[in-house]
C-alpha cells in the first residue's frame, strides 16, 4: 500500500531524515519508535505530505505523493491523520467535526460532475475522442443526511453519541481524541496515521483510546502510529520500527524487536524506556 524510497527532509542544514525506506501492506499495524528529536514525527508528517519531503518516493496506492505534479489533496482522502493534540474546530459541535470533511469532499465532487455535464456539449466539440456525461446520483442534502447518519453511528460506537451537539471545548482530552479517531475514520480511509496520540492526554485516559485504536486495528485497518506505549506496540503491531537520528536502525515483528534487540543504540533505548 505505501512503499517509501530514500526519504529525506531538511531543514535549511538540519537533516531530520536521512534515506528512509519502509514498505507498508495492507493491514499492517506498524509501530514507529525512538527518542525525542529522531524524526518520528516528521516521517510521520512526510507520509502526507504535511512536510514536502526533500528527497525520495512515498508511492500510495500506486502514485508518487512526492512529485510535486500530484494532487495531493486527491490521496490525502484516502489517508487519515490523528494528531498529539488533536487538531478538533473548537468552533464546530463534535458531530460537524466528524462531517466537515465528508461533506466537503463529496459536494466538491457533486460541483465537478455538474460543471462537467454543463459544458460538456460545448467541450466536446473540441474532442477527437468524446466524453461521457456523468450520472449523478446524489444531491447535496443526501450528502449530508448520510455523513451525519455516519457520524452518529461513530459516536454510538465510542459512546459518546450524547455529546454530538456540544462543543470540543467541554469534553476530556480522551473524549477528544477519540472523536479525532472517528472522524479520521469518517472518510473511510485506507491507512490512518497517528502522531503520539496519547502523550497529550492524562494517564487515566491513555487507556481508553488505546482501547479504540485496538478495536480499529482488529477490524483490519492499516496503521501507522507514532508512540511511546512499548506495551500497545507489543500487544498490537506487526511491525516495529526504530528511528535515530533520521535513520531506521532496526525493525521487526515486537518478538523480535522486544526479545532479541540487535543494535546497541535500540538496546541502550529499550533499556531506559522498559526499567
Amino acid at each position: 500500500m505505501i512503499e517509501v524510497i530514500d526519504l529525506e527532509k531538511h531543514f535549511g542544514d538540519n537533516e531530520v531524515l536521512k534515506g528512509i525506506n519502509v514498505t507498508v501492506d495492507k493491514g499492517d499495524i506498524m509501530v514507529v519508535i525512538g527518542p525525542s528529536g529522531s524524526g518520528k514525527s516528521t516521517f510521520l508528517r512526510c507520509l502526507n505530505c504535511m512536510e514536502d519531503p526533500t528527497g525520495g518516493q512515498i508511492i500510495f496506492n500506486g502514485v508518487d505523493i512526492a512529485d510535486p505534479k500530484v494532487d495531493i489533496n486527491i490521496h490525502r482522502r484516502r489517508m487519515g491523520m490523528v494528531f498529539q493534540h488533536f487538531n478538533l474546530y473548537n468552533n464546530k459541535t463534535v458531530i460537524q467535526n466528524i462531517m466537515l470533511a465528508p461533506v466537503y469532499v463529496q459536494c466538491q465532487d457533486l460541483k465537478k460532475a455538474k460543471r462537467h455535464n454543463r459544458f460538456l456539449p460545448l467541450t466536446n466539440l473540441f474532442r477527437k475522442e468524446k466524453q461521457e456525461k456523468i450520472e449523478i446520483t446524489t444531491t447535496k442534502a443526501k450528502i449530508v443526511a448520510e455523513a451525519k447518519e455516519k457520524a452518529e453511528d461513530l459516536l454510538k460506537r465510542i459512546g459518546l453519541l450524547d455529546k454530538a451537539d456540544v462543543y470540543p471545548s467541554t469534553l476530556s482530552g480522551g473524549q477528544k481524541q477519540r472523536v479525532a479517531i472517528v472522524r479520521a475514520l469518517a472518510m473511510n480511509p485506507d491507512v490512518i496515521l497517528f502522531d503520539e496520540p496519547t502523550s497529550a492526554l492524562d494517564p487515566e485516559m491513555v487507556g481508553e483510546v488505546l482501547d479504540l485504536m485496538k478495536a480499529v486495528a482488529k477490524e483490519g485497518m492499516t496503521m501507522i502510529i507514532v508512540t511511546h506505549e512499548m506495551g500497545f506496540a507489543k500487544e498490537v503491531a506487526n511491525k516495529v520500527l526504530f528511528i535515530d537520528d533520521g535513520h531506521i536502525l532496526e525493525s521487526g515483528t515486537p518478538e523480535e524487536f522486544f526479545g532479541n534487540p540487535k543494535n546497541p543504540r535500540l538496546k541502550e533505548f529499550l533499556s531506559k524506556v522498559l526499567s
